[in-house]
């Protein structure tokens, strides 16, 4: 048995309010904050559809995470840097899940792009659709604010200290999640005569060659990073708890997988199976903290470092629909969801289609809730999209109106995903062609035609 989980409090204070935000606002006025993938969408089908928007973006410039920065710590400015882009990373999606709704990247580019093509693609978004002049750059959003039914803007320029306050009817949080470490406390860490990093300060592999390296964590940073290093380090010693079922026939011998660490020492690392390895560094790949320090308790959210709720769609505000958050969905074709979601808050400000009433709202994202609960599962998985993914297209579609992500992108992610469980050293020699809506072909980059694994 399990406890309904029930959200009250500042949960239902503002219950009357928000069903207003029904009523079609005339000539909206929409805040944009961040220029990355999320904030170039939603700039874009904005710019389209004639509506009043300001990017706010706290940097110099577009493109978000996918910019590389071989700094750590802190920009010129003293602002944190929120790359955690390393020198040598690939995508680990394929090309046609990573292009934005009807603008291709070049033909050119490899199956698997690297951050260098990826992040032009970005800036060649940016100047095709002429979207730099709504984006007001070095730019830091302070605070927003609901207050007598307007959104209270405060942001400030980063090199003058001036600050600015605007009123604006829409916020569109495009900041994603993947800025703020995850910084797990080992115990007896401090003992620990080597060097700890997360995986948000790692760029290159060079520091550790020749020495022996743990890396924790099994999501895709922590895989990629791993057969990285493993190229150059004398030992890499894998701790991780992932049910993924990885075929390890193929890795370096200088690769060992050990289960989840119990504490650190002077010269290495207890694993609770008792077992010990002695390291020289540490790479922690644990993830990263859902953080927004300029919200407060009027956004009407409850927030912690695993999810952000109550969400309708995985996006929407549900107690100030208001405010929609961009690119918060997990284990989805991340670029193709946020493309989605840009369409669907812009038709929303448009007034093309309405909301459900705060009540349906609420009790859809209840049912979801239960059904975590009820598999035992909790809310750090509240984002997940997995095989949902285009059933989660199609609702949006169905709701809004706009045109259906087609139902191949996710058939390719699920036949890349078994790929990765394959062989993490050969997924990216595949080359996917996308044919129709629904069927694509696959084969691997050195053949020249197509192999008979069109998948339908």
């Amino acid at each position: 048995m399990y406890k309904r989980l029930v959200f009250c409090g500042l949960c239902f204070v503002n219950y009357i309010m928000c069903e207003k935000i029904q009523d079609k606002i005339t000539n909206p006025r929409v805040c944009v904050i961040g220029a990355g993938v999320a904030g170039l969408s939603s700039a874009r089908y904005l710019k389209e559809e004639g509506i009043n928007f300001t990017v706010l973006e706290c940097t110099r410039y577009v493109g978000g995470t996918w910019r590389y920065d071989p700094r750590v710590g802190t920009d010129e400015n003293g602002l944190p840097l929120h790359t955690s882009m390393y020198k040598h990373l690939r995508t680990n999606l394929p090309k046609p899940t990573m292009e934005l709704n009807g603008y291709r990247l070049p033909d050119d580019t490899p199956s698997y792009p690297s951050w260098e093509r990826y992040y032009k693609y970005l800036k060649d978004i940016a100047e095709h659709f002429d979207l730099e002049k709504h984006i007001k750059f070095l730019h830091l959003v302070v605070s927003v604010k609901r207050i007598d039914n307007v959104w209270k803007v405060k942001h400030k320029h980063v090199i003058t200290g001036e600050e600015f306050n605007e009123d604006y009817d829409y916020v569109l949080i495009g900041t994603g999640h993947h800025s703020k470490p995850n910084r797990p406390v080992i115990k007896g860490e401090e003992k620990f005569k080597g060097t700890i990093i997360h995986s948000h300060d790692y760029r290159t592999p060079e520091p550790y060659a020749h020495r022996r390296v743990l890396i924790i964590g099994a999501g895709p940073s922590g895989m990629e990073i791993s057969l990285v290093v493993a190229e150059v380090a004398s030992r890499l010693v894998h701790s991780h708890h992932s049910p993924a079922k990885f075929d390890a026939t193929f890795f370096p011998s200088v690769y060992v997988k050990r289960p989840d660490v119990q504490e650190l020492n002077e010269t290495g690392v207890v694993f609770v199976d008792g077992s010990f390895e002695e390291v020289d560094d540490v790479i922690l790949c644990t993830g990263y903290e859902y953080d927004y320090p300029f919200l407060d308790s009027s956004s009407g959210l409850t927030f912690s470092t695993i999810s952000v709720v109550p969400l309708y769609k995985y996006m929407v505000n549900i107690h100030e629909p208001s405010m929609v958050f961009m690119g918060l969905v997990v284990r989805a074709c991340l670029v193709v969801a946020i493309d989605a979601q840009a369409r669907y808050a812009t038709a929303l400000i448009k007034g093309n289609f309405t909301l459900p009433s705060k009540e349906e709202m609420m009790a859809d994202w209840q049912s979801h809730v239960d059904n975590l609960l009820a598999k035992g599962r909790s809310l750090k998985d509240i984002h997940i999209l997995a095989d949902k993914e285009d059933a989660y297209y199609e609702d949006l579609t169905r709701e809004s109106g706009i045109a259906r992500v087609p139902p191949v992108l996710f058939k390719i992610r699920d036949m890349d995903m078994k790929a990765k469980i394959k062989n993490l050293f050969t997924y990216r020699n595949y080359v996917y062609t996308v044919l129709d809506n629904e069927t694509f072909t696959r084969r691997l980059q050195d053949e020249s035609t197509t192999s008979n694994n069109t998948v339908m």
